[in-house]
């Protein structure tokens, strides 16, 4: 975990681009920052749509740079389509 110079928590992560549920993989990381169950979340689903399978199972070329990015419980969350991942705590 780092400092940003604001104050803000960051914390960056990898993630398999070949998983079959990428949006539980961030979900799981929110809950483990919040000290919390994946079930104490609100659900994603509605806030991004299956974006970030999609982002994974058909990427676009890698001159895209695609990034997805959305605010999910306390937490500015972007993903690339490298599976690079970074969450910065907002609240």
């Amino acid at each position: 975990m780092a400092e940003a110079s604001d104050g803000d928590k960051i914390v960056h992560r990898e993630f398999d681009t070949d998983q079959d549920d990428p949006a539980t993989a961030v979900a799981e990381t929110v809950a483990d920052l919040r000290g919390e169950e994946t079930t104490d979340l609100a659900t994603m689903y509605e806030q991004v749509d299956h974006m970030i399978d999609h982002l994974f199972s058909t990427p676009p070329s890698k001159d895209a740079q695609v990034q997805v990015e959305f605010t999910f419980e306390g937490y500015r969350i972007t993903v690339d389509q490298d599976g690079t991942a970074r969450f910065v705590a907002v609240d």
